[in-house]
């Protein structure tokens, strides 16, 4: 299989180049190859390629941002995939968008399956949403693949961190540390969403996924484990939301439940502990 992985040198990308290239021709593209916003890139840069699969991971996901540049953050993540998924069907190339728990309002407090409605409380989510639609009503070979709080070795190119390098930053840094508990979600390490989206390419299921670990946990949850893995002595406390006022609202419950990929037998995705747990092992050196 002939692979194309778009934001190849992101958090995501990253890991997806390598588990795809185990076994496959992998072409990872960065922003200097290909523009997806610009389909004249697009309609050049592919059909130059040739992939079986697409698989598009750039995002614009500085969520706070997004509510001042929201005609950026619609072009990245809407008129982007759009693009893609025009050109995948024109070249008859099968197309992967990731997607984000975002895109619910939180209010359900059970965790959402891909069944439930879309709700999206912010002009990320709602942007993240347009691109859902336009994937798969542009190509009918497509993939969306909805992930949480995701981490990885790399950090974000976008952000520059992710949720683990920022609290152990700020470990080093201040005299202590507080993280919210009350934003439920299931954060997820980026080498396990390439191995089950392997998986879920090795298949002709189309359609819509959630994709993350087992479990439920808040922010302050999720640090505490992290603090007592690695033996971290700077005090920890919980925090609420609203002590950290911002300009955007957030759902305060986005847990995702795998149905479909239950469903088609090839969810292999861990409880978000072990998963945690086997991440901070694997990259000790690297904190």
């Amino acid at each position: 299989m002939k692979v194309a992985v778009v934001g190849a040198n992101g958090q995501l990308g990253a890991d997806l180049v390598e588990i795809f290239s185990s076994g496959h021709d992998v072409t990872g593209l960065t922003h200097a190859d290909i523009e997806i916003t610009n389909i004249d890139s697009v309609r050049k840069v592919l059909p130059s390629i040739k992939p079986d699969i697409l698989i598009n991971t750039a995002a614009y996901n500085k969520v706070p941002d997004a509510e001042i540049n929201s005609a950026e953050a619609f072009q990245i993540n809407a008129a982007g995939p759009l693009n893609l998924a025009k050109i995948c069907t024109e070249e008859n190339i099968r197309f992967i968008q990731y997607s984000t728990d975002y895109v619910f309002d939180g209010r359900k407090n059970s965790p959402y399956t891909e069944k439930n409605l879309p709700n999206p409380l912010n002009v990320y989510g709602n942007t993240k949403l347009s691109g859902e639609y336009f994937s798969l009503n542009y190509c009918d070979r497509s993939f969306v693949v909805r992930v949480s709080g995701i981490y990885g070795k790399i950090p974000s190119r976008s952000k520059g961190n992710n949720f683990i390098t920022s609290i152990l930053k700020a470990a080093k840094e201040k005299p202590e540390v507080k993280v919210v508990n009350d934003e439920v979600l299931t954060p997820t390490p980026t080498k396990w969403i390439a191995k089950n989206t392997l998986a879920l390419a090795q298949t002709e299921a189309y359609g819509l996924y959630h994709m993350s670990c087992d479990g439920a946990v808040s922010w302050y949850e999720f640090a505490k484990t992290i603090w007592d893995e690695l033996k971290i002595k700077t005090p920890l406390h919980p925090s609420s939301v609203n002590d950290f006022p911002q300009n955007v609202k957030r759902p305060f419950y986005s847990v995702l439940e795998n149905h479909n990929l239950k469903s088609l037998g090839i969810d292999q995705m861990p409880d978000w502990k072990k998963a945690l747990v086997e991440f901070l092992k694997e990259n000790k050196n690297y904190f």
